[in-house]
């Protein structure tokens, strides 16, 4: 679904250069829910501000459902691919209410179809889709999001990442600035939206029992190339111990 050609990022102050990415080769078949790891500066962040277009690469392809995107805009990806980042604050408009973000989110791709009323068909959407999650965000509908918790922002977040089905979905570490009882209740929110939906996923961590326990696959970045690429019977079979080692190594 998602290849990535010969991808480099090099940034150039003058002064030196600093090769973030190094000749990438990646392909992710349609569905495939592959987990990322890597030390700081390994590129991970870099490797997903170059897929959704906040950079465009030094050299290389970027190819979904075989037409390369690798020089068009992030607006112009929005329709198709969707990211979570670790700030709760950062996937929601803090002044909207719950309603006002989802059909903002239900829109996406659909811009001529924004209107200004929500309809009372949009808010029964809207609660069956929260529903589901057992917060109780469907009775909280005209609440702002600033009111909300961290750990509710982040699963309004990954909802409205998802009510429009994306082509891919990046969690860029979408659970490292929550508790770890609220972060174990977002895996596993985001295991069921990924698995019924069969979307296209690709995330960060750096919790090495989260990277083996979620996903299909299993990559290593390092100094800004794969280290490590790894799959079925091989990925289960590993340990958060045996992967610490690997990640030192």
């Amino acid at each position: 679904m998602i290849t990535l050609k010969n991808i480099s990022q090099v940034f150039d102050n003058g002064v030196e250069e600093n090769h973030v990415l190094k000749s990438i080769d990646l392909v992710v078949p349609e569905g495939q829910f592959v987990t990322i790891i890597g030390g700081n500066g390994a590129g991970k962040s870099t490797l997903f501000n170059v897929i959704n277009g906040n950079l465009h690469p030094t050299s290389g392809s970027i190819l979904i459902d075989g037409k390369d995107i690798a020089r068009t805009s992030h607006s112009a990806r929005a329709a198709m691919i969707a990211r979570v980042y670790q700030d709760p604050n950062w996937g929601v408009c803090p002044d909207l209410t719950i309603a006002e973000n989802m059909a903002l989110a239900n829109s996406r791709g659909r811009w001529s179809l924004l209107q200004w009323a929500i309809r009372k068909k949009d808010i029964t959407f809207f609660e069956e889709k929260l529903a589901e999650f057992d917060l109780g965000l469907e009775n909280m509908l005209r609440k702002k999001a600033s009111l909300l918790s961290g750990g509710q922002r982040q699963v309004l977040t990954l909802l409205m990442a998802t009510v429009q089905k994306p082509r891919l979905l990046l969690l860029d570490e979408h659970t490292a600035a929550l508790d770890p009882r609220i972060a174990k209740q977002v895996m596993g929110i985001t295991k069921k939206l990924v698995e019924e939906q069969k979307i296209t996923t690709l995330m960060i961590s750096h919790n090495m029992s989260d990277a083996i326990a979620y996903g299909d696959r299993l990559l290593m970045l390092d100094r800004g190339e794969i280290a490590m690429d790894v799959m079925g019977a091989e990925k289960e079979r590993l340990t958060p111990g045996e992967l610490f080692v690997r990640f030192e190594g």
